[in-house]
């Protein structure tokens, strides 16, 4: 299928998020971008996010969720200008969204706040793509489990696996 070939250029693109956010020894620096696939149109980006954009110890996944569900509807007829008669919420969009991340996203937050694989659960995106396995640094991870769980498609990305980790890691004094 083609639009194999694009699961690695969109992981570089989150990857590229993820080396915006300022490293702290606490945590992970994450990249993700949602990218809407309609039908017969190209893959078109929602939004990009990446750890600690947003104020409030904030996910790379939150925020690309956040910032999708803060486009307007002049926004999203802008983005999809071919698909007047498609999804026109941010809602009816999300379920022809594919999420790229550079770690599987978060099923545990030590800090209290919502995991991120609760709020992609709820959006009802339709396939999670994956750069790396969460380590287990700080938290026993189960976010990939959990998505197959409830009928989302995970995919592995191969090939980026140590430069995702790497940029994860960033920042971090002990490198286990």
């Amino acid at each position: 299928m083609a639009e194999e070939k694009n699961h690695p250029y969109f992981l570089e693109i989150a990857l590229s998020e993820a080396k915006k956010c300022i490293p702290t020894p606490t945590a992970f620096c994450v990249g993700c971008v949602l990218v809407v696939r309609l039908p017969n149109a190209s893959p078109t980006i929602l939004s990009t996010g990446y750890s600690r954009e947003l104020p409030g110890n904030t996910h790379a996944e939150a925020n690309a969720l956040s910032k999708a569900y803060a486009l307007s509807s002049e926004e999203i007829s802008a983005l999809f200008p071919s698909h007047q008669d498609g999804p026109k919420t941010i809602d009816e969009l999300l379920q022809y969204a594919d999420v790229y991340t550079t770690l599987e996203p978060c099923s545990t937050r030590t800090s209290g706040l919502a995991p991120c694989v609760d709020a992609l659960i709820k959006a009802k995106v339709k396939r999670c793509f994956i750069g790396v396995g969460e380590p287990s640094d700080f938290v026993n991870c189960e976010g990939a489990r959990k998505l197959k769980d409830v009928g989302i498609d995970v995919v592995w990305v191969d090939g980026l696996q140590n430069e995702c980790l790497a940029v994860a890691r960033t920042g971090r004094a002990t490198e286990s």
